[in-house]
């Protein structure tokens, strides 16, 4: 924003005393950064950042009311002459709650209209052209004065009266830069019999603009609904002065003095006369009052400080307050819509202070853990207990496709289908979470993934005459082939026993349903899953950063004796040794062997926490095949 330093000190005449330099830190340190300074035949020009939330000081006036809080001086006063409302000579309706409040007056102007030359230099210094018309010059001037944007209408050519209303669908409107904007009923309009004349809040129309010729203006000054503006402006690419003032929050208080002080500069500068003035709708209420505690003060200041000191700086912003010895009550003055809880009031008292005041040492932070959620608690031991199992937690979009949906869906997606959606694959609530882990599954299969195991835990929704109902739900997804990484567990499909009994671990009560490609699933609500689930604590075994040693070990034994058996008499015979693993990498039971034996081929590794020597190894492999042979194995030859 560029502020002119003649109009910030025409405001506070106190500013006239400190340096430029300094009144540029004090700008700074009121959170408001100084871009640049330029000088120019009107006098010095500040750029200055104003943070999106501060629309109050997007006009000399605001930014100088918080200049004389942190000085402790005082504004110089408004020279306002109100104007005596009467009669509306123009009906106007408000028919959207967007905009509450509107003011007008219409007035005859004289024969010669003349900007002052020192508002003409304003005008330029602030980068606004002046346009030679009092009319559109004032309310310019006042905009930037000001900050409350207003706007004037040539009243011979304004057809009947006029409505402040949402656009019909396929008008259009011509506005001031000559461009022809299609609307949408999203669209806040000033419109007369005719159809729309102007964008409320963004900018006038071509038919009703002012000119030369133009002998009577109604002038415009109302207060729309912020949010409102934003969109408009963005829908149709128009940033202007008056949205980017409105679209951050315009002062609602400004809407009847902001239309008396155009008015008085058009009878000083346009020699016009008054034929009448009106207000339609009211004013906004006050907002409630906010209490700020002693104690939260001091909690966010790091060190005590008095509530008295914190109600000077407040009423110095134009906060209505009351106090005792243990609170403050401020009642936000219309301007400042970005004040709404305790540590807004209080984060305004440091600011006032000034941050260069506040302890270096970060306050102590004491307060109790909040327990965690008995939802959050099952969540968390279902997720454990799976990834235990060699199960992957997934993500997936809570969106799918209606024909996605339509697979698994046990209600209608009529209650569940977005309004606006991102697109047509992404336009239903889903009632599964089945259809976007088959799909992952898949996809991982094709890339020649043996086995995957997916899971994930979110939630679903159903459709009810109330709306989307929400419930949290497990689904598991199992597919591809398990055992062949070694002879004793021989390569298959997964058995739906398997996924049966996963569900039974967790507690959970569900059927597994077969998919297409061999895939096998389950999905269960959590809330049918009773019970705490406890915690899985892993073995932990820490690496070694020395190398393995292995052995093999090729042993004819009879049938009759099982694996099992075998690698529990060697592991016992083992109790001291650094065993890793002991697995059977190899069964032959061909030619060359006694009657009703088999060879076995075991694989020890053996890994310590220093560098094995091969004298060690050999010794406890030949404990291993002590503990082989005292079951009736023998090495092969």
């Amino acid at each position: 924003m560029l502020v002119s330093l003649k109009a910030l000190q025409r405001e506070l005449p106190a500013l006239t005393k400190p340096s430029l330099k300094d009144l540029c830190e004090t700008i700074a340190s009121l959170g408001f950064p100084i871009d640049g300074v330029e000088q120019g035949p009107a006098g010095a020009v500040l750029e200055v950042d104003v943070t999106p939330n501060r629309g109050d000081v997007m006009s000399h006036r605001g930014l100088a009311r918080d200049l004389a809080a942190k000085l402790d001086e005082d504004l110089s006063a408004v020279e306002l002459d109100p104007l005596e409302e009467g009669e509306a000579l123009v009906p106007v309706r408000l028919e959207a709650e967007a905009c509450p409040i509107y003011a007008t007056a219409i007035l005859a102007l004289g024969a010669l209209q003349a900007t002052p030359p020192d508002v003409r230099a304003f005008l330029s210094a602030l980068g606004s052209s002046p346009k030679d018309l009092a009319a559109v010059d004032a309310s310019n001037e006042l905009l930037h004065r000001y900050g409350h944007p207003t706007h004037a209408f040539d009243a011979d050519k304004v057809q009947g009266g006029l409505a402040v209303r949402w656009a019909r669908e396929g008008e259009k409107v011509v506005t001031l830069d000559g461009i022809e904007r299609m609307l949408t009923i999203q669209d806040l309009v000033i419109a007369d019999e005719s159809g729309p004349i102007a964008l409320a809040g963004l900018m006038g129309g071509e038919s009703t603009k002012v000119t030369a010729e133009t002998r009577r203006v109604l002038l415009e000054s109302a207060w729309f609904e912020p949010r409102v503006v934003r969109a408009m402006a963005r829908r149709h690419g128009l940033h202007t002065d008056a949205s980017h003032r409105f679209g951050r929050g315009a002062d609602p208080g400004m809407v009847r003095i902001a239309r008396d002080l155009l008015a008085a500069r058009l009878k000083q500068w346009a020699w016009a006369s008054l034929e009448g003035a009106w207000t339609e709708g009211h004013m906004l209420p006050l907002r409630p009052a906010i209490t700020l505690t002693k104690e939260l003060l001091q909690r966010i200041a790091g060190e005590p400080l008095p509530l008295e000191d914190a109600a000077v700086k407040l009423r110095h912003l134009g906060c209505g307050v009351e106090e005792n010895h243990v609170a403050l009550h401020a009642v936000p003055p219309s301007w400042r819509h970005d004040l709404a809880i305790p540590e807004d009031l209080a984060e305004e008292v440091l600011r006032l202070r000034g941050y260069d005041l506040i302890s270096s040492a970060l306050p102590p932070m004491k307060s109790d853990p909040e327990p965690l959620s008995v939802g959050y608690r099952q969540r968390l031991g279902l997720s454990r207990r799976l990834a235990a199992l060699g199960f992957h937690q997934t993500v997936t979009l809570g969106f799918i496709s209606p024909e996605a949906d339509a697979r698994f869906a046990d209600t209608s997606a009529e209650g569940r289908t977005l309004g606006n959606a991102l697109s047509y694959e992404y336009s239903v609530m889903r009632s599964s979470l089945l259809p976007s882990l088959q799909h992952i599954a898949e996809n991982n299969l094709r890339q020649g993934a043996r086995e995957v195991r997916l899971f994930e835990i979110a939630p679903t929704f159903r459709s009810t005459s109330e709306g989307p109902l929400e419930r949290a739900t497990l689904a598991i997804v199992w597919a591809g082939e398990t055992g062949g990484r070694d002879p004793l567990t021989p390569q298959g499909p997964i058995h739906p026993a398997a996924l049966q009994g996963v569900l039974a671990y967790l507690g959970a009560e569900g059927q597994v349903r077969a998919l297409e490609g061999g895939l096998l699933a389950a999905e269960v609500d959590l809330a049918s899953i009773r019970g705490e689930l406890g915690r899985v604590i892993p073995t932990y075994q820490g690496f070694s950063r020395f190398p393995a040693m292995e052995r093999d070990l090729s042993l004819v034994l009879p049938f009759m004796v099982p694996f099992g058996q075998l690698a529990q008499a060697i592991r016992s015979a083992l109790a001291d040794a650094p065993l890793q693993t002991l697995t059977c990498v190899d069964i032959y039971r061909g030619k060359g062997l006694p009657e009703g034996c088999q060879a076995w081929l075991l694989r020890l590794v053996f890994l310590g926490e220093r560098t094995l020597t091969g004298a060690e190894v050999d010794g406890w492999v030949a404990s291993a095949l002590r503990a082989a042979k005292s079951l009736g194995a023998e090495l092969r030859g």
